[in-house]
């Protein structure tokens, strides 16, 4: 169960006969090799194409994605013997982009409805006009494009930062796109714009960021957010000038003014029945306590829910991109800014639970993995840390503090008497401390583990009143 979580004569720029693979898998002696296929040259442009790539590939420095590219680059170049595949000729003797690159510029074009910037791919490289007859700047524009469609391809298909250049605990680890490969399926597609478009997730979460996101480019009326001023407890019957502003927020019409009242009539800041209804409609659709009393959490969330910007959205397509292509067909889900953990079958959702999750001291970490085993009556072995900084403390002034915690103190492997050390001059450091299978285990009575980099599993907890908490 997963969890998550140019010959100077312009000659030679017909398409090679054939696309083959740069690499190909070979048996020598019965072992079993990877054969890089790199044909000649055999026009002045493929020449000087496989000088300028030969240079971008043996000058960058190994495991970088620039090294990473200029190598995959090379391979495939390689194979059709240098020629190019985004130049061709037109009948007046100049060199233009061939109606494959032409698709593919389409795509570029329409980059911010993917939520990406269109300069980062039609960059200033790709002027062919400027680029003439010159064998030399026609080399460096065919490698441009290429380079451009593969930075594209590695953008739709698995983001375009590092979870943890964001944060340490994202340790998301987001799909490569076999590049090589993809330019093969480029070179002999009828349609290469539309398989680079099919590299972008087809979940229907990101699909609807990604209609949401339109709507943005597409001239469609956005209200701007109404925010919620923080304020007293604001219950039914009472009267609150943000009553005003909660009606915009949740869309309920203001109370007919009787036609005596005049022009003059003041506006009814009456926290009435209808919109007891919509707010308490509200809290319950986010699990808040839904008693229709507007106090801080529920204010937070209104403003926190009507904020929903441009910036946001990308943010959320671009986190969409670090994920799996699926979880299976049975998989675990905690969502944790909804403090909820779904059971999913499929589409369908299966079970759903509250959760309880780290503090912003002390984080739960976004990753996925794989469940592997369940234990009942499960040991709490106590994290280094709290032993240091929470148990040593409090052993210094009562030497029997652990067993009234139902704790363990091991040494070893074995169970020693916490009594008998002198903790003022005794590290904790030294030891390891555990608590014991109980009522009061801060596991409860089962957790679910998948061996992670975190050390972080899914629980029980004897702390039932944190449940209904907001």
């Amino acid at each position: 169960m997963r969890i998550l979580t140019a010959s100077f004569a312009l000659l030679g720029l017909a398409l090679a006969p054939s696309a083959a693979q740069a690499q190909e898998v070979v048996t020598v002696a019965g072992v079993e090799a990877t054969r890089i296929v790199i044909a000649p040259p055999q026009s002045e442009l493929a020449r000087t194409i496989k000088k300028g790539l030969g240079d971008a590939y043996f000058g960058a420095s190994r495991d970088t994605r620039a090294y990473q590219q200029a190598q995959q680059l090379y391979f495939f170049y390689g194979s059709r013997h240098f020629e190019p595949l985004w130049l061709s000729e037109a009948d007046n003797g100049l060199v233009v982009f061939s109606e494959k690159a032409q698709q593919i510029i389409d795509v570029f074009d329409q980059a911010a409805l993917e939520g990406f910037r269109p300069s980062d791919y039609l960059t200033a490289d790709l002027d062919v006009a400027g680029a003439g007859n010159d064998p030399a700047a026609l080399a460096a524009l065919e490698t441009a494009f290429s380079a451009a469609v593969a930075r594209y391809a590695q953008d739709a298909y698995g983001g375009r930062v590092a979870p943890t250049a964001v944060d340490k605990a994202w340790t998301v680890t987001p799909r490569r796109v076999d590049q090589s490969k993809l330019l093969v399926q480029l070179a002999s597609s009828e349609d290469p714009g539309q398989i680079l478009r099919d590299l972008s997730p087809k979940g229907r979460e990101f699909l609807a960021l990604k209609s949401a996101l339109s709507k943005f480019y597409d001239g469609s009326v956005i209200d701007a957010a109404v925010t919620i001023p923080e304020g007293s407890l604001l219950k039914p019957g009472m009267k609150d000038e943000r009553v005003t502003l909660l009606r915009q927020r949740l869309d309920v019409p203001e109370p007919e003014i009787p036609e005596t009242a005049g022009a003059e009539a003041a506006a009814d800041i009456n926290y009435d029945e209808a919109l007891v209804v919509a707010v308490t409609a509200f809290q319950e659709s986010l699990g808040l306590t839904a008693d229709g009393v507007v106090g801080p959490a529920t204010v937070a969330a209104l403003n926190g829910g009507s904020a929903t910007t441009k910036e946001d959205i990308i943010a959320n397509m671009e986190r969409w991109r670090w994920e799996p292509d699926n979880y299976g067909d049975f998989y675990v889900w905690v969502n944790l800014p909804e403090f909820r953990l779904n059971i999913m079958d499929g589409e369908r959702l299966h079970y759903s639970t509250r959760v309880v999750i780290g503090t912003p001291k002390n984080q739960t970490p976004v990753f996925f993995d794989e469940i592997e085993h369940i234990v009942v009556n499960p040991y709490w072995n106590v994290p280094s840390s709290i032993a240091t900084g929470e148990i040593a403390p409090r052993l210094v002034s009562n030497p029997g503090y652990l067993a009234s915690q139902n704790m363990e103190l091991l040494h070893g492997g074995k169970v020693i008497n916490a009594a008998s050390v002198d903790w003022t001059t005794t590290s904790i450091r030294n030891f390891s401390v555990r608590q014991r299978p109980g009522p009061g285990n801060a596991l409860g009575q089962v957790k679910f583990l998948f061996p992670n980099q975190h050390d972080v599993y899914l629980h029980d907890t004897p702390s039932k009143s944190l449940f209904p908490r907001s």
